[in-house]
């Protein structure tokens, strides 16, 4: 049978705004305080993730260690870094197509949702979603399940209503923990073959193929 998809869920960094600029800068910003030197390209990884367990991935650093970094990245990412980002093209005519259609849309993202708003707001493209959720700002981000979880009860709705729409193999297995499908998007910032081998129920090369998996069993 056909699921009937009325809530799409959208993760924000990589999949609603290309926000890699500010992020890799922001990061490279803060491992120069700590003495450590990386290319931006090699720091791409970093844009969407929770900040701190990706500290402790890639770095091998201590909890106490990687919270450090992250406040040194807000350093510079809050005045500068978050308006060094864009929604990327297409997104807008996304949003007013399904929400045409009457589906409820939402914001489900680890970054911190007073950012998020914020970006929301200055692109015009705040009155396209239902609800808003991020981590609450604070070092340690929220698990991308329980920002999901938060974000389909404020929808008022339901795992078997809704689908995620997310770039990254943590977008994949938070959408799974919840019980609901990931679409997963090529114009993100995951690794080749990283939403493949996480399970996304399909990967779309545009915004407008969307709409395409969403008529099809996913």
């Amino acid at each position: 049978m056909k699921k009937t998809i009325t809530t799409l869920l959208f993760d924000f960094d990589g999949t609603v705004f290309d926000t890699v600029e500010g992020i890799t800068k922001s990061i490279q910003y803060a491992l120069r305080k700590h003495g450590r030197d990386a290319e931006l390209e090699e720091l791409r990884c970093f844009a969407g993730p929770p900040l701190v367990d990706k500290f402790m991935e890639v770095y091998e650093v201590s909890k106490e260690e990687a919270e450090q970094l992250v406040t040194d990245f807000r350093e510079r990412y809050v005045p500068i870094g978050v308006y060094e980002s864009s929604p990327f093209p297409g997104i807008r005519e996304l949003l007013e197509a399904v929400r045409t259609a009457g589906k409820k849309t939402a914001i489900a993202t680890s970054k911190p949702q007073a950012l998020a708003e914020l970006l929301l707001q200055r692109a015009g493209l705040r009155d396209l979603f239902d609800v808003v959720v991020g981590s609450g700002g604070g070092v340690n981000n929220d698990a991308k399940w329980q920002i999901v979880t938060r974000a389909m009860e404020l929808c008022g709705s339901k795992p078997e209503d809704c689908v995620l729409v997310g770039d990254t193999k943590y977008d994949v297995e938070g959408a799974k923990k919840c019980g609901i499908p990931c679409i997963g998007v090529r114009w993100g910032y995951a690794a080749e073959g990283e939403l493949e081998a996480a399970g996304a129920a399909a990967i779309v090369e545009t915004p407008g193929e969307i709409i395409g998996v969403l008529r099809k069993d996913i």
